[in-house]
Formats: C-alpha cells, sequence, structure tokens
C-alpha cells in the first residue's frame, strides 16, 4: 500500500520543484506580454495615460497601419539582413576561436578562455563607450591606424554618416560581445569528438576540410544549432548597441524593430503602434523558436 503512495507521489515531485520558476516567470514575463498584446489592439494616447482613463478599443487597426507602410518592410529587412551577418560572423569566429583553444597549451588556453570571461563580463554600456572611442572621427584610433597606411586618409572620418560603414561599427560591437558564449560553448563541444576517430580519419588520408566535415561537424552540430539559434534570436532584438553608439537619437537609417518599437512608443507617443510592432517581433521570435526546437529534435537532442 506505501509503495503504490509512493508511485503516486512521485510524478508530483518535478512539478512542485520546478513550480516557483514557472510562477515566477509567469508574473515576470508573462503579465507584461499579455499587457503588450492588449495595448497593441487598443489606441493609446497620452491623455488616457496622464488621466488612467481605459483607451478605446482599435481592433487591427494598429496592424493594418504598420503592416500597409512601406517602412515599416524596410525595417524588418534591415534587421533581418542585420542578424544574418552577426550570426554568421559569431558562429565563425566563435568556431574559429574554439578549434584555437582546443590545439593550444593549456595556459595558453586558460589565458584566452580568461579574456573571453572577461568580454562576456562586460556591461554593453561600457562595451558601446569603448567602441565609440575607438570609432571616434576626431581621436579614434581606428581612424589614426589606418590613416597610417599607405593612401589612405581617414582624418576625421565619420563612419556613421554612411549607414553601411555605421552598421559595420555596430556588428563588430554585437560579434564582440557574443563571441565569448560562442567560441566556449562551441570549444566544450569540441571536448566531446573522440580522438580515435580524428586519427582513423587522418590515417586513412582525410584533409583538415574534410576531417571536419565528416567527423567534426557531426558531433557538435547539435549545439552549433543551438547557438546559432540563440544568436539569431538575440540579435534579433539588438537595441541597447544601436540606441548607446548613436547617443540616444539614432537616425532612420539605423532602426531595427526593437528600436522602432522603441521609438513610436516614447518618442513619437503611438504606443499602441509600438505594441504592435513590438508583438510582430515577438511573433517573429517565436518562429525561430520553432524552427530551434525542430532542429534539435531532427538532431535527437530532444527525445
Amino acid at each position: 500500500m506505501s509503495a503504490d503512495r509512493g508511485r503516486r507521489r512521485r510524478p508530483l515531485l518535478p512539478y512542485l520543484l520546478i513550480g516557483p520558476t514557472v510562477l515566477a516567470l509567469v508574473l515576470v514575463l508573462g503579465y507584461p506580454l499579455v499587457d503588450m498584446v492588449v495595448l497593441a489592439f487598443q489606441d493609446m494616447t497620452r491623455e488616457q495615460l496622464f488621466s488612467g482613463a481605459a483607451p478605446p478599443w482599435a481592433g487591427l487597426d494598429q496592424f493594418r497601419r504598420i503592416l500597409g507602410d512601406g517602412f515599416f518592410w524596410t525595417v524588418v529587412a534591415r534587421t533581418v539582413l542585420f542578424t544574418a551577418v552577426c550570426v554568421a560572423l559569431t558562429v565563425l569566429c566563435g568556431l574559429f576561436t574554439a578549434r584555437l583553444m582546443h590545439r593550444v597549451s593549456p595556459w595558453v588556453r586558460a589565458v584566452i578562455a580568461g579574456v573571453l570571461v572577461t568580454v562576456w563580463a562586460m556591461p554593453v554600456m561600457v562595451a558601446a563607450s569603448i567602441f565609440r572611442w575607438l570609432f571616434d572621427a576626431d581621436y579614434g584610433v581606428v581612424n589614426w591606424l589606418l590613416s597610417n597606411l599607405p593612401g589612405v586618409d581617414l582624418a576625421r572620418h565619420n563612419w556613421f554618416t554612411d549607414p553601411w560603414q555605421g552598421f559595420a561599427v555596430i556588428v563588430a560591437v554585437v560579434v564582440w560581445g557574443s563571441l565569448p558564449f560562442a567560441a566556449i560553448t562551441l570549444r566544450a563541444a569540441l571536448t566531446q569528438v573522440p580522438p580515435e576517430l580524428e586519427e582513423s580519419a587522418v590515417l586513412d588520408g582525410a584533409r583538415p576540410l574534410q576531417l571536419f566535415r565528416h567527423v567534426t561537424l557531426p558531433v557538435i552540430k547539435p549545439v552549433l544549432i543551438m547557438v546559432t539559434t540563440l544568436s539569431a534570436i538575440w540579435d534579433f532584438g539588438v537595441f541597447n548597441q544601436i540606441w548607446l553608439m548613436r547617443g540616444g537619437q539614432p537616425e532612420r537609417e539605423y532602426y531595427l524593430l526593437g528600436v522602432y518599437s522603441f521609438i513610436e512608443s516614447f518618442a513619437v507617443n503611438r504606443y499602441s503602434a509600438g505594441a504592435a510592432i513590438a508583438l510582430v517581433t515577438v511573433v517573429l521570435l517565436l518562429a525561430g523558436s520553432v524552427v530551434h526546437l525542430r532542429q534539435m529534435l531532427r538532431t535527437g537532442e530532444i527525445e
């Protein structure tokens, strides 16, 4: 009888243990998300915000307005392109660094890991300030170094006058901050590659590219997919780097979805339009999460 009771109560234990975490997530994340969804279907102005009156319902008007705006789709395309470039550079640089850490001596590996952890722990505001100083038009180190090259004159060159150059700097900030996670995670995955498989492939005459493609990649593929997907989700919602690099006043050429939603809400005071843009962003991020889950299921990571 007591054994049967133990079997009945045992399945409840995992739910009791995870219950406080789920409750905290619902309170911290669930309520703001629900409030944002409700706001996206309303038409809130400063009058309702200051008076506390309930804003009128607008139905799908906010979504019709933003989805019918050509500038919105320009921002979406810009966000997708920005995310693709950041993710590609993060994964490639992270994989290169992980391979380097895998081959160097232990003390060099420890130094590289220490540097990566230091970069990872640095606040975004500090990183943005450093990069703003490096690329400053008057006192920037990058302009000074490049101007020392033959035939190059970048004195007082403003990198942010041209959005392509400005976004190149912002991409560098984002990749610089994301590289430690990718490198350390992929380095851990590389340790799971059986050395005997690599030795057998080398004895069979496999070249470095063939060795990576047919031996290393199948082992680290689940982790590589995870790093790629998480980087895409994080980079899709980039806000702080752009806001800080442009001194809190980003030009329209630097709008991504996160910046566009914030500007619409708190600069133009179209709170419902900003909420609608944020909701579309969340839907796109959820679609990316679904793709991540399907990829993990296909690779056998989740059973």
